[in-house]
């Protein structure tokens, strides 16, 4: 009998050498892509014949054993032909159709029921495809904070809209002005929902803050999604954010550059005295260690000094007079 060959890898997208984690990942986002319900008309029976394809090649692939035999098939089965063991499949039964019922196997191909027949987990599948659980849609959103929030935790209100989710039909439609795309109705849903949402202590720019179930809703009983906040830093006034360091700029006065001098300097903390030396020059910059932001492997950044030399806007008749005679000292 001619049996149509499946490429189990193809269908979820993966290559064989996959991992499990990762046949995992591919099924989910294919069952979430073409559950029946979420399409109508045409489109809704290819759905359904494309999510039997993926729950099949998924049942092999997650299962090791399935997948072992699977796999020691390989490609010496092609579409229309006559399948003859090859000689490396000794020990391995190759079902009839004779063999069962194929129905009881909810569905899956010729091939599957050749290679797997006597699969008492395939039996036991549901033949629904409506009854996939597929887990619901994550959400990424942005959150912005201050350096000072950033650097020492934070717990923020956050508003979100939930206005796109029609509620008539589980979330399977998304609202346009008003009107569900999938069943027409219309949802009284709120606007917004507001999440008190714990930032920890020593998170940066780029980071992710994830919620667990605060995402999109699930179908046919499939977990939430999750809720991703990525964090964005405001500019601050005073510090610039370098990795994980920090960097400020302190204005000297010319004598100070010159014969050297002790300043304060803000830190993310509190106010520190940082020795300048003599004969700094205009950019130069001073490290204060450890005065950064924290390291995933502990510690902190360091927080650097630009020096800026700059003259007072008012000078004394006195002070006038020294330049002059400064000017006077280097043309000799």
């Amino acid at each position: 009998m001619a049996v149509e060959y499946q490429d189990y890898y193809k269908i979820l997208g993966v290559k064989r050498e996959v991992s499990e984690k990762e046949i995992k990942s591919a099924y989910r986002k294919l069952a979430r892509k073409w559950h029946p319900d979420l399409h109508t008309g045409k489109k809704k029976a290819e759905a359904e014949e494309k999510i039997k394809k993926i729950n099949e090649a998924y049942e092999v692939l997650s299962d090791p054993d399935k997948r072992e035999k699977y796999d020691r098939l390989g490609n010496s089965w092609r579409a229309g032909e006559n399948f003859q063991a090859p000689p490396d499949m000794d020990g391995v039964y190759f079902y009839t159709n004779s063999d069962f019922d194929i129905g009881d196997l909810g569905g899956f191909s010729d091939f599957f029921s050749t290679l797997f027949g006597g699969s008492q987990t395939g039996r036991e599948r549901k033949s629904d495809v409506y009854s996939t659980p597929v887990p619901g849609q994550d959400i990424e959103s942005d959150i912005e904070l201050t350096l000072e929030e950033a650097y020492k935790g934070v717990t923020r209100a956050v508003r979100l809209s939930l206005s796109s989710i029609c509620p008539d039909c589980h979330g399977r439609g998304m609202i346009n002005r008003n009107f569900c795309s999938r069943c027409g109705g219309t949802g009284s849903i709120p606007e917004e929902k507001s999440l008190e949402v714990k930032i920890p202590a020593g998170i940066y720019e780029g980071n992710r803050i994830r919620l667990k179930g605060q995402g999109g809703e699930g179908i046919a009983g499939g977990q939430k999604g999750d809720l991703y906040l990525k964090v964005h830093l405001l500019p601050h006034p005073v510090f610039a954010v370098k990795g994980r360091d920090i960097e400020n700029e302190i204005i000297l006065r010319p004598e100070q550059a010159v014969i050297g001098d002790k300043i304060i300097v803000p830190t993310l903390d509190n106010n520190v005295k940082m020795t300048v030396p003599p004969l700094s020059r205009s950019g130069q910059k001073l490290r204060l260690k450890g005065k950064g932001l924290p390291l995933k492997e502990g510690g902190r950044g360091d927080q650097y000094v630009r020096l800026k030399i700059d003259i007072p806007a008012n000078l004394s008749e006195e002070e006038k007079k020294l330049y002059h005679r400064l000017k006077e000292i280097r043309e000799k």
